[in-house]
């Protein structure tokens, strides 16, 4: 008998990680696509929230090309559209760095890149060339001496592909804040991204929210920061080890803990 199968009621809304928890960046993991839809035929409302960098149409796209029907789930909510709406404000264009897809799918969302001479620079995460974190660094310091405003599209720091370990923006803004850089971050566990998961489940009351994720400082963070109830998934990024034991009093959090700790979502 699985946890889920007990799942109370009173959770009428799901908010749920994607990567790490529905699949691993190349394949879905087993059984997770029949737990999204039995979610959904108990009658509760499933909310795909992920701190992608990109729009929620691109998403659906990449979940349709590993396999998740489109029946899995009510909306998506992502970093990436916090960060477009946000970048969208300015009445300037910004600095790119990321990916010349994710520049491409940003550009087709009506913002403009330039070379130099920005005083804000989009961050989706690591470029196409560079693999590692410190290959930024110089680059990194110039724009931090520049006073620079580092718009954080993706607040992970790390993010497994098929078993492998990739770094991702956050752990370029962790630099950057390190060397003195200003940083503004979207997606979890800041509270934009869940501002707009609500409004896409219809504004619940936050007890009736489940967020269910496998990273500490995103997931559980961000959950416990909003009131909501949580699972910790095991499979993703801190695969095999257990839900600290002082991640509350670390973090301020009182007597917080995850309602459960589960493996997967089978």
């Amino acid at each position: 008998m699985s946890f889920w199968d007990n799942l109370d009621p009173k959770y009428s809304v799901i908010l749920c990680d994607i990567w790490g928890v529905v699949h691993d960046g190349v394949s879905l993991y087993p059984g997770s696509a029949q737990r999204l839809r039995q979610w959904r035929a108990d009658g509760r409302k499933v909310i795909l929230i992920t701190n992608a960098p990109r729009t929620a149409e691109a998403v659906e796209a990449q979940l349709g090309r590993i396999g998740l029907p489109r029946d899995c789930w009510d909306g998506i909510a992502t970093s990436g559209e916090a960060g477009i709406a946000a970048i969208k404000t300015l009445a300037h264009p910004t600095g790119f760095l990321g990916t010349r897809q994710d520049r491409a799918i940003l550009e087709d969302h009506g913002l403009a890149f330039v070379g130099d001479g920005f005083t804000d620079i989009a961050v989706t995460g690591l470029d196409d060339e560079r693999a590692k974190v410190d290959e930024y660094r110089v680059e990194l310091e110039t724009l931090a001496e520049r006073d620079v405003l580092f718009h954080c599209f993706n607040p992970d720091r790390i993010v497994v592909r098929g078993g492998v370990t990739e770094p991702c923006a956050g752990a370029l803004a962790d630099v950057y804040e390190g060397l003195g850089g200003r940083v503004e971050w979207y997606g979890k566990p800041h509270h934009g991204i869940y501002d707009y998961a609500m409004s896409l489940a219809g504004n619940p009351p936050h007890e009736a929210v489940l967020a269910v994720g496998d990273a500490l400082v995103t997931d559980m963070l961000g959950a416990a920061a909003q009131g909501f109830g949580a699972v910790f998934v095991q499979s993703g990024i801190h695969a095999g080890e257990p839900f600290p034991d002082g991640f509350a009093s670390q973090y301020g959090l009182g007597d917080w803990s995850p309602v459960a700790v589960v493996d997967s979502l089978r």
